[in-house]
């Protein structure tokens, strides 16, 4: 055989395999660490939620012989596809699986277009989409349907008359896991959605005092006003939560 014909077949065999090509496919990392790599991007992200992925066959860790999963860069750059893709235009993980596939064989895939609404710290809290199935909640949170019908018996999030919750909702159940993982009753968040109601009723009250919504330029501002009076009563609530925080510990001291 010619060092040309060899060197192509080195050039096709490299090109096999999974997407992303040319990243190191030594499983080397812990599951915990893979969630510690992503978070930065993805303040979500749990060992369950990257299990969900698994399950989906959407990322194939090895295992060691005592069955722990290892992953490599490789899976690490899959799940960063994914958690992008849901993250920044909402895509089902059907969809997601459909072009994780054609990359595997070797097709381009067309990036996703979609608004998106970034915060001031950066972070992107919504999408061109304000509604969402609870198909797609279970999608981009990895919590499934039974436990997204429990925080909706205890008042924690809330659907429209047609089933539909509010984009942001992604966020919100991510949060709710995380409290939960970190030992808290789902139960006891409910108190939080009851002050959460409360100060927007309060915004609400004051911004209609202040700007009428008869007309679509009144109607901008009002919404405009609500939503930086949000922001400031989000910092002041975080602000006293600290306080109170800081209160509770020199007691405890």
């Amino acid at each position: 055989m010619s060092l040309a014909v060899e060197l192509a077949d080195e050039g096709r065999e490299a090109d096999a395999g999974p997407w992303p090509r040319g990243v190191s496919r030594d499983p080397v990392l812990s599951i915990g660490q893979v969630v510690d790599d992503l978070r930065a991007e993805f303040p979500a992200i749990t060992l369950s939620k990257v299990r969900f992925l698994e399950d989906k066959g959407l990322v194939s860790p090895a295992r060691t012989g005592a069955g722990y999963r290892k992953y490599s860069r490789a899976d690490v750059e899959r799940l960063r596809y994914v958690l992008v893709q849901q993250r920044d235009s909402f895509t089902p993980l059907r969809v997601i699986g459909d072009q994780l596939r054609a990359l595997d064989a070797g097709h381009e895939v067309a990036a996703a277009r979609a608004a998106r609404i970034v915060a001031s710290e950066g972070r992107v809290v919504s999408a061109s989409r304000e509604s969402i199935p609870v198909r797609d909640l279970c999608d981009l949170t990895g919590v499934d349907v039974e436990k997204i019908e429990e925080y909706v018996r205890l008042g924690i999030i809330a659907a429209d008359i047609g089933g539909y919750f509010p984009a942001r909702t992604v966020q919100v159940v991510g949060l709710v896991v995380q409290l939960e993982a970190m030992g808290f009753d789902a139960r006891q968040l409910r108190s939080v959605r009851n002050g959460v109601e409360r100060v927007a009723d309060i915004i609400d009250q004051t911004v209609s005092s202040q700007v009428s919504r008869t007309r679509s330029g009144d109607r901008e501002r009002a919404s405009a006003l609500a939503g930086e009076s949000g922001e400031v009563m989000a910092q002041l609530h975080r602000e006293m939560l600290r306080v109170s925080l800081a209160r509770l510990v020199g007691h405890a001291g």
